[in-house]
């Protein structure tokens, strides 16, 4: 139980969200300005976001194992200490590989910023407030994506790119001293030594790496042997944790039998395939609206705010579209629909009315909040107890994954067709809508795999909380 002087704590842990999921978002409208500063190509630039969903995608699963370890207060502190640095190491960076390298420790403190603020609400208060205090703590994760393309767009504007990651550090400081007075310190439940499968974590984090590097590396004509390399030592490093987790079973850190859950297995792979478009447009719209059509950095920010607003406008509708078609309905058709508004975008042009834009940037947002809701509810729906906490992880990582591997494949359309149309930038921003949004539209199929009637414990009865 929390506490009388933690009453402040669940603005602490909202502030904490919101700081993660703002730079999660800052940066895209930022980038063309910063790619001019740093003497590099806007696109060549998503290296800067991609090394950060890698990142989180990669330590997230440490948060568990650490805070049973260390405990929370400690872990907590940690964590936005590193936040606050890896933020002064990219404001300070000359060049775009020191600017990687910072983005790297800037995700080392943001890969707990997220799941470590849920576990102290989950243990500091009763049962009875747990759907307040989670709700309250998540609801920044909502309002980042909104305000985080204007911030960007308003300080590269009117200061400097270098504020965008400034503006993390008197927060951070002050949340580290705020910790100090009225963090909880939490450890393992049953007072036991934790486990942690490192060897599994080092295997998954070797292949995940080894695959985002493939991608990325192939924008560069450079690399393509390094690529390849890469491609080669992920494919072999996720055979051996396959190996690894089938001699380990539930000790592994992603048990093997998860894949016998239809819904999980079907969600898990639907997650990673649908959000690569959907990863893919925060970093290509502003680019398309600032290197193409020459448009303000605040202006390519107000103009993604519909996105996000529409996102969370439309959550409390996403539980009675589900009821009443169903999730395999709703999640073949609206990933379909999402697909058609990606390759929509193709249709802009330097001299299309704004007012024209936003609808279409609205419906999209729409459809987006119902796909992330239906899709991370379904997965999580049929895993038993002792099941969820590694299903949770495995989710959570998956999704960040998908960020970057739909940042990379976009960027990677970008620039083949751009070399193949001989600098026509405005005409391979279409063809990559249209790839990236064919690509999204044939997702669909993944949930036409589901059962009629899978989650239909969660419309008829208590929905899961995600």
């Amino acid at each position: 139980m929390a506490q009388p002087q933690s009453r402040w704590l669940p603005i602490l842990l909202a502030v904490c969200i919101f700081m993660q999921m703002l730079d999660a978002t800052v940066l895209n409208t930022a980038l063309p300005q910063m790619a001019a500063d740093l003497h590099q190509s806007a696109l060549n630039m998503q290296s800067a976001v991609i090394s950060y969903a890698l990142t989180l995608a990669l330590f997230m699963p440490l948060s568990g194992y650490l805070t049973d370890r260390y405990g929370t207060k400690k872990v907590f502190s940690v964590s936005m200490a590193l936040f606050v640095f890896g933020s002064l190491l990219c404001a300070a960076a000359p060049n775009l590989p020191l600017l990687v390298f910072a983005r790297v420790v800037q995700g080392l403190g943001g890969a707990m910023m997220v799941p470590v603020p849920r576990l102290i609400v989950l243990r500091a208060y009763d049962k009875a407030e747990l759907l307040e205090r989670l709700n309250f703590i998540v609801m920044p994760a909502l309002l980042g994506p909104i305000v985080g393309p204007l911030v960007g767009g308003y300080l590269v504007e009117y200061a400097s790119w270098h504020w965008v990651f400034l503006i993390n550090v008197p927060i951070g400081l002050a949340g580290i001293a705020l910790a100090a007075k009225i963090m909880p310190d939490f450890y393992a439940a049953d007072g036991g030594k934790p486990h942690f499968d490192l060897i599994g974590f080092l295997l998954f984090g070797a292949a995940a790496v080894g695959l985002s590097l493939a991608v990325e590396m192939l924008t560069h004509p450079g690399a393509r042997l390094f690529s390849a390399v890469c491609a080669s030592g992920g494919l072999a490093a996720g055979a051996l944790y396959w190996q690894h987790a089938r001699h380990d079973g539930d000790a592994a850190l992603y048990p093997p039998r998860l894949r016998l859950v239809r819904t999980f297995r079907l969600g898990i792979l639907g997650n990673l395939v649908s959000r690569l478009g959907m990863g893919a447009m925060p970093f290509l719209m502003p680019l398309l609206l600032q290197v193409v059509f020459a448009r303000s950095a605040s202006t390519a920010g107000w103009t993604l705010a519909p996105v996000a607003l529409a996102a969370l406008l439309t959550k409390p509708l996403v539980k009675p579209v589900v009821g009443r078609f169903g999730y395999r309905t709703v999640l073949v058709w609206n990933t379909r629909i999402i697909g058609l508004l990606i390759m929509a975008m193709a249709l802009v042009t330097a001299s299309t009315p704004l007012w024209l834009l936003v609808p279409a940037l609205f419906c999209l947002g729409m459809c987006n909040s119902l796909q992330y809701s239906a899709m991370n509810t379904l997965t999580l729906a049929d895993l038993r107890k002792q099941m969820e906490g590694s299903g949770n992880s495995l989710m959570a990582v998956n999704q960040q994954l998908a960020i970057g591997f739909g940042i990379a494949l976009g960027a990677l359309l970008l620039n083949f067709y751009g070399g193949e149309l001989r600098g026509d930038m405005h005409r391979a921003f279409r063809l990559t809508f249209v790839s990236i949004g064919a690509v999204t539209f044939c997702a669909g199929w993944v949930f036409a795999f589901l059962h009629p009637n899978d989650g239909g414990n969660l419309v008829h009865g208590a929905e899961k909380a995600v």
